[in-house]
């Protein structure tokens, strides 16, 4: 199971709502994953962009995945931080709510068997399309793919409709599912959401979950829901 960490320390001067983090926002946020200052950390001070517009570390001791979601003036903010420069990481993490057009966005992007998935009894599972798309959007985070190859990335869901990975991987790939709640406040449907992080490894690393942490303004539970291993092919 990924080592995860709750921090209520949110704070708007770190994150910038529906706006990309810039180098410095970075540094701040991953200084404080480790309990560093970032001018004591060598590895957090240059970050640059792929041409993808991924971003990465310039001295590659580390690899790390940015996201957050905002509404009604609340933020949430997940990290998945990899050290080791053999390694690299995706995570995305998405409230579960009502969103315009899902099923159609599940039915031009979904495989037949995550479709049949989500479609619990017949019904349409919101909290289930998240689980996907979270998992594809951390494939892409890691790949440094964008939204607009959502259509050609491998199915999460097996043929006997449980989680899998059907892709084919050149190195050691593993995915981690998460649901986060407010346990303190069971009314509260609006502190919801679901995360996952994706951790790639050298074929000479140690298998190892990324380290997760997310800062919010809720004190909120992580239960995992799921750890996905694909095995490296030649």
């Amino acid at each position: 199971m990924s080592f995860y960490t709750g921090l209520s320390i949110f704070s708007t001067d770190i994150i910038t709502t529906q706006k990309k983090h810039s180098s410095a926002e970075a540094r701040r946020i991953l200084a404080l994953l480790n309990g560093y200052q970032a001018e004591e950390t060598d590895f957090f001070t240059e970050i640059a962009t792929e041409t993808s517009g991924r971003p990465f570390f310039l001295k590659k001791e580390a690899d790390f995945s940015i996201s957050h979601c905002s509404y009604n003036l609340k933020s949430i903010t997940a990290v998945s931080f990899a050290e080791g420069g053999d390694y690299r990481t995706g995570c995305d993490i998405e409230r579960v709510r009502p969103r315009n057009g899902a099923e159609e966005i599940a039915h031009e992007f979904y495989s037949a068997y995550e479709k049949e998935y989500i479609y619990s009894a017949e019904i349409f599972d919101i909290k289930k399309f998240y689980e996907i798309w979270t998992l594809k959007e951390c494939y892409i985070k890691l790949k440094g793919l964008s939204v607009f190859d959502m259509a050609r990335i491998p199915s999460f869901i097996s043929q006997s409709i449980k989680f899998e990975f059907n892709g084919i991987s050149a190195l050691p790939l593993s995915f981690f599912l998460y649901e986060l709640t407010d346990d303190s406040n069971p009314v509260c449907t609006d502190e919801h959401y679901i995360m996952a992080a994706a951790i790639e490894g050298a074929r000479n690393a140690a298998a190892r979950p990324p380290e997760i942490i997310w800062f919010s303004q809720s004190s909120l539970v992580c239960k995992i829901k799921s750890e996905i291993h694909s095995l490296s092919r030649a």
